[in-house]
């Protein structure tokens, strides 16, 4: 069924204003749903004002979430759409040790959408919000015949703290947070559309409301334990080996010790191959990091619940390479998302 739209701008910016409005007046007044005085002035105005935390350094990131190359019209929920299009940003933050605090958000969409789907997408981007501590500062709107999405997200973390993609050095052992693979899997029986396929499903959700790892990110960087970190964003056989190109650096790791999803849940007839997922499906929004081998046992098992799981080496020839059960190795090629590849 299609939906009637408000057609005017001023209604497409009262709804987002007033949905975030409540937020506000939730938290106590405060602009920031972490109750900061980060942001001193936030939607209604021309520009935000923000004021950073002595001795902290202010993060940057933007991310694109666009229709068609990152989400389905007629097959994601609005609602999830919304939650995403912040989690996707804020996870960059998490890869640097950092945390969120304010964001702009850029919406271009078309006339039918800005009634009851804009609503479900505002629902689920004030819970992303409130879930990972990070106001509204403001953004812009246009219309458009697909949905386009632009997220910027400023962030702290305390000088010293932050970890970057190029610390890694040879020796270091790799390391990743949670399930990999989850996330693809969850594509792909959305694409089914089978009937009456449910949403709260873990492999589904996985994908359709993903966690930024921003407590783990957050613990290894006040630690400093990690020498290099990134999210992965784009699958592992992709990311892993920017972190090595960063680093100046390559890696070794093992099939055997990638955490992936379990055949039985999988399905042996499906022909989905649980390794390939965790090497190279993509939007699991987990940590990839390294850590010095002196400091590997302070390293617990999980961090607030999320497990860690050593993968490999780094090693000191530039190139990245897999070993199998039967200690053969050959070159991890990145066959993760790329949006330019054919």
């Amino acid at each position: 069924m299609r939906e009637s739209g408000t057609g005017s701008e001023d209604d497409v910016l009262e709804r987002i204003r007033r949905v975030f409005e409540q937020l506000r007046k939730q938290s106590g007044g405060s602009w920031s749903t972490a109750g900061s005085k980060f942001l001193s002035l936030g939607i209604g105005d021309d520009a935000a004002l923000i004021s950073g935390t002595p001795n902290y350094e202010m993060v940057l990131t933007c991310d694109w979430f666009l229709e068609g190359a990152h989400f389905l019209r007629n097959k994601h929920p609005a609602d999830a759409v919304g939650w995403k299009c912040l989690a996707r940003a804020v996870s960059d933050l998490a890869a640097m040790g950092a945390a969120p605090r304010c964001f702009l958000l850029s919406l271009a969409l078309p006339r039918e959408l800005t009634s009851s789907w804009l609503d479900a997408f505002l629902a689920g981007l004030r819970r992303a919000a409130t879930r990972f501590g990070c106001s509204l500062a403001g953004g812009d709107t246009t219309e458009r015949r697909e949905v386009l999405i632009n997220v910027t997200v400023v962030g702290e973390v305390r000088q010293g703290r932050e970890v970057r993609r190029s610390g890694a050095r040879p020796s270091d052992l790799i390391y990743v947070s949670g399930r990999l693979g989850e996330a693809e899997l969850g594509l792909r029986l959305l694409r089914q559309q089978k009937r009456g396929l449910n949403m709260r499903e873990p492999r589904l959700r996985r994908h359709l409301y993903p966690e930024p790892q921003l407590e783990l990110g957050r613990w290894l960087g006040e630690k400093r334990l990690a020498t290099a970190m990134m999210d992965l964003s784009d699958g592992l056989s992709s990311d892993l080996r920017r972190l090595c190109d960063a680093s100046k650096v390559g890696a070794v790791i093992t099939s055997d010790d990638l955490p992936t999803v379990g055949i039985a849940k999988v399905g042996r007839k499906t022909g989905i191959d649980p390794l390939k997922l965790a090497l190279h499906g993509g939007d699991d929004y987990e940590l990839l990091f390294t850590v010095s081998r002196n400091k590997t046992r302070q390293l617990p098992r999980s961090v607030g619940g999320v497990a860690i799981t050593p993968i490999g080496e780094v090693i000191r020839k530039r190139e990245v390479m897999i070993t199998n059960g039967d200690g053969r190795s050959r070159v991890l090629k990145p066959r993760g998302w790329d949006p330019f590849r054919g």
